[in-house]
């Protein structure tokens, strides 16, 4: 993809930097090399984004030609708006308070380049502002009224306006950004279209390991896609890309749903889509929607504060409790007898309104379905640790242990099973999920459907080795293609 930074200007640009062509905005309104450019980074750098302005037209014509604009037209529009200032949340606040704490003056002037700051001190601060307002160049105000800073303005910064002293620093910054983290694959031809990884290297329990990872990408280049992993320090760069792969472990109330927000409205391809991170993530959803749809699930019922005694009669035990956004067998307890179950139900209703009880049903292992765009992907039994009642166990110090596991081709796997993972899948969306299953006496129980499943090296890709990864991203490219034209008909490189 083209990285072009559009000024008003180019003789007044005084900076080169290598991989990014240097465009003046007439040129890049009128000229029709650049109306027919299929795909192009636009960093629209002009004096103003005055409505109808010459820069205001770049963004917008940018969009229209299918190009990635930065500022977009939303983000040009709050800029826009005062009100928006006084919507302060809370961490950002605390970011500011903490930020400010030794000026002594009573206003500040922070200027953000790529979302950086020349003063490392400001760079968390600067970050945060930027992935608000995602312009390349920004000027933030702030005042102190009564002992507390406020961020009294934002905008952006024309380039003519950036002292001379931080020319080095904003080259720098502009060529690191331009560089990206791209992942170490050979590049046979130009790849066409971007897709950006979000994950957390320091996750424990992330659903893809470094080496699944680097399969992946090396599995996007075959399809014209060029991959970058990003981290949830990149909220603001997210419409440079076409697509996003969720490879982190999501959860509502966190920055992985709201990188899925914003990539769904950005035009992106997203997976995990916030719609299935919301129904996947809770399991009373989950509980309602297998029931009315006549899934097979072990018998299940909600617990409120005032319907414990019932709910233990209803159930009996030995029976499984779970937090309603529980994962990775955290938030999931076994309780064997009356005095425990109440116990352990009281701490879970003080961390939700409603929990989950469920029939207790005992097997030597889970069968796991990887479903995408409604298809099965793999299929794997992950058994149950030694003397233990799950798939993995943590003791006392927080260490984890985790049963074997055993993947198997699709087509050997039991039919039913397979069918009834479809059935639950196909109940949520066309997304990528993980459907666990309980087999008893031939008859398949749906335990929960995942959103965002493992896809570790050497465990899921047992089977398929490199054609699980490369089935992955042949559907990244089909939808990336028929959000661009309408047709998910992939023609190669």
């Amino acid at each position: 993809m083209e990285n072009l930074i559009v000024v008003n200007n180019p003789n007044s640009w005084p900076f080169k930097i290598s991989g990014v062509q240097l465009v003046s905005a007439r040129s890049y309104l009128t000229d029709e090399t650049y109306s027919r450019m299929r795909q192009a980074r636009v960093f629209n750098l002009c004096n103003s984004y005055r409505y109808q302005n010459t820069g205001y037209y770049v963004s917008l014509l940018a969009a229209a030609r299918g190009h990635k604009p930065l500022p977009n037209i939303i983000t040009i529009q709050d800029l826009k708006l005062p009100a928006l200032m006084r919507f302060v949340d809370d961490d950002l606040d605390k970011l500011i308070q903490k930020s400010f704490l030794s000026i002594q003056s009573d206003s500040f002037t922070l200027s953000i380049y790529f979302g950086r700051n020349v003063a490392k001190c400001y760079d968390r601060l600067a970050l945060y502002l930027y992935n608000m307002f995602s312009a390349p160049l920004l000027r933030a105000e702030f005042s102190r009224i009564k002992k507390s800073w406020r961020l009294q303005s934002i905008c952006a910064v024309p380039t003519g306006e950036i002292p001379e002293d931080h020319h080095e620093f904003l080259l720098g910054v502009a060529t690191e950004h331009f560089a990206g983290r791209k992942i170490g694959v050979p590049k046979r031809k130009k790849l066409r279209y971007d897709l950006a990884i979000l994950w957390n290297p320091d996750e424990p329990d992330a659903p893809s390991d470094e080496k699944a990872i680097k399969k992946f990408s090396l599995a996007a280049s075959t399809f014209g896609l060029a991959t970058e992993l990003i981290t949830r320090d990149d909220y603001g760069r997210l419409a440079e890309f076409d697509a996003l792969f969720i490879r982190e472990t999501t959860s509502v109330n966190h920055h992985t749903y709201r990188f899925a927000r914003r990539a769904a409205a950005e035009g992106l391809f997203v997976v995990d889509d916030p719609e299935s991170i919301l129904k996947c993530s809770n399991k009373v959803y989950l509980a309602e929607l297998m029931e009315r749809h006549n899934v097979p699930a072990p018998k299940t019922v909600l617990l409120y504060k005032d319907n414990i005694d019932k709910v233990l009669t209803e159930i009996g035990v030995p029976c499984v409790l779970k937090q309603p956004d529980s994962a990775f067998s955290q938030g999931v307890l076994k309780v064997d007898d009356r005095d425990m179950f109440k116990v352990e139900a009281d701490k879970l209703l003080s961390k939700s309104d409603i929990v989950v009880a469920q029939a207790y049903v005992p097997t030597s292992f889970d069968w796991r379905v990887g479903v995408f765009d409604k298809k099965p992907l793999f299929v794997c039994k992950y058994y149950m640790v030694k003397k233990h009642w799950q798939i993995i166990q943590r003791d006392a110090v927080g260490r984890k242990f985790e049963g074997r596991f055993e993947t198997i081709p699709v087509e050997l796997a039991p039919a039913q099973v397979v069918r009834t993972a479809l059935k639950a899948a196909n109940l949520i969306g066309d997304g990528f999920y993980g459907v666990d299953i309980k087999e008893i006496d031939k008859c398949c129980y749906v335990m929960e459907v995942n959103d965002n499943p493992n896809v570790d090296f050497g465990v899921e890709d047992q089977v398929l080795k490199n054609s699980l990864y490369e089935r992955i991203m042949e559907v990244f490219i089909k939808r990336i293609l028929i959000k661009k034209n309408g047709s998910g008909y992939y023609y190669g490189q």
